[in-house]
């Protein structure tokens, strides 16, 4: 990797899901190390998040830690897996141990889906949580 992995990320897009939509604002900032997300869940949710990216040469893998108005925080690590860029963290969950990933897949220039997705065994199976369609804002 080369930390330009999540440039089909940038830009301004709306995003839909089951039920709702919003839109998801992507940047370079810090000289162009870091990537910062701004999400508008609302009015369909009421969710307001913010994430930072930046890619860890040493390590070769990218970090990213996330924040919302709902108290939420990840902290996930990942990079390119095939065709899709995953992120992954663990997680306690009623009182059991959890994995969860972000996938970004089916990505072209103007598209593609996120996936939030949660495991119980250790990554042996994924259950999709949230499902996101983004499109590029014109």
């Amino acid at each position: 990797m080369n930390g330009s992995e999540l440039d089909f990320w940038l830009g301004s897009w709306d995003v839909r899901w089951d039920g709702g939509s919003g839109t998801n604002d992507i940047a370079r900032e810090l000289g162009g190390r870091v990537v910062v997300e701004r999400f508008e869940g609302r009015p369909s949710l009421e969710l307001t998040g913010l994430s930072v990216s930046a890619f860890d040469a040493e390590a070769d893998i990218w970090r990213q830690t996330w924040v919302d108005d709902q108290g939420g925080y990840f902290a996930l690590t990942g990079g390119v897996e095939g065709e899709a860029f995953v992120l992954r963290t663990s997680a306690v969950r009623d009182d059991a141990p959890v994995e969860l990933r972000m996938v970004f897949t089916e990505i072209e220039p103007d598209r593609f889906r996120w996936l939030w997705e949660k495991s119980g065994d250790a990554g042996a199976s994924w259950a999709t949580l949230w499902e996101i369609a983004y499109t590029r804002r014109a």
